[in-house]
């Protein structure tokens, strides 16, 4: 568990939103029918495929802000989805890739452009009917920056060498707030630009960019860290 202030303290949750949102529309924007087909950090998916994912999954988005949930499942219900949220993410991108790419990328800005808009109108102690039952706006649009920030890496979006600091600074910050939310059996410390980890009497040394991909599994299979603490680690994909 961490311990200290709110990690969260100060930070603008809307605010990132949309500094991430923009930065992968910029990179879409941006792309070649190479760079649409190339393949991205999440298995089996091209950049296209996390495009389609992005523009699915403000499904998911749109049913927690209107308060259908019940029919956001429902829907998947009658489509034949199983598999819970994986096979969501799947069928997400399975059913936009036949589609003009062009026309994804219009889907997803004008879905997620309402969901960034009505999440801020709403603010930060409002509550969102979410999978988990109500949950408050702010926390909420943490956990889609987080993914965001995530999908930019997984698809290569540069990030300007001034932003870096800050959107590192955040990011492991979301990341210790989501162990704390997940009650995980983790110690956590911070100090400067390294992050003690301690796990049942196993500990980690790592760099606050080490424990951002490990708080989001992309920490690379190579990397040393102890399997028990890898898998303590992943809260937020």
């Amino acid at each position: 568990m961490t311990s200290g202030p709110d990690p969260l303290a100060g930070l603008d949750p809307f605010g990132i939103f949309d500094t991430e949102a923009e930065r992968l529309d910029r990179f879409f924007a941006s792309l070649d029918e190479d760079g649409w087909n190339r393949p991205s950090r999440c298995e089996g998916w091209t950049v296209r495929d996390v495009l389609a994912h992005l523009a699915g999954e403000e499904l998911y988005n749109h049913a927690c802000l209107d308060g259908d949930i019940d029919g956001f499942y429902e829907l998947l219900d009658h489509e034949g989805v199983r598999g819970g949220f994986e096979g969501f993410n799947e069928w997400c991108v399975r059913k936009r890739r036949l589609l003009p790419v062009r026309q994804v990328l219009d889907e997803w800005r004008a879905k997620n452009g309402e969901t960034r808009r009505r999440m801020r109108a709403l603010g930060w102690d409002a509550s969102l009917d979410t999978s988990v039952g109500p949950y408050p706006t702010g926390l909420q649009a943490f956990h889609y920056d987080s993914e965001y920030a995530t999908h930019a890496d997984d698809v290569g979006a540069p990030v300007p060498g001034e932003e870096a600091p800050g959107r590192l600074d955040w990011r492991v910050r979301v990341g210790m707030f989501a162990l704390d939310e997940r009650g995980a059996k983790a110690g956590i410390e911070r100090t400067g630009d390294r992050v003690l980890v301690t796990v049942d009497g196993m500990g980690a040394d790592l760099s606050c960019e080490e424990f951002v991909e490990a708080t989001v599994g992309r920490l690379p299979a190579a990397h040393p860290i102890d399997p028990r603490l890898r898998a303590a680690l992943r809260c937020l994909a």
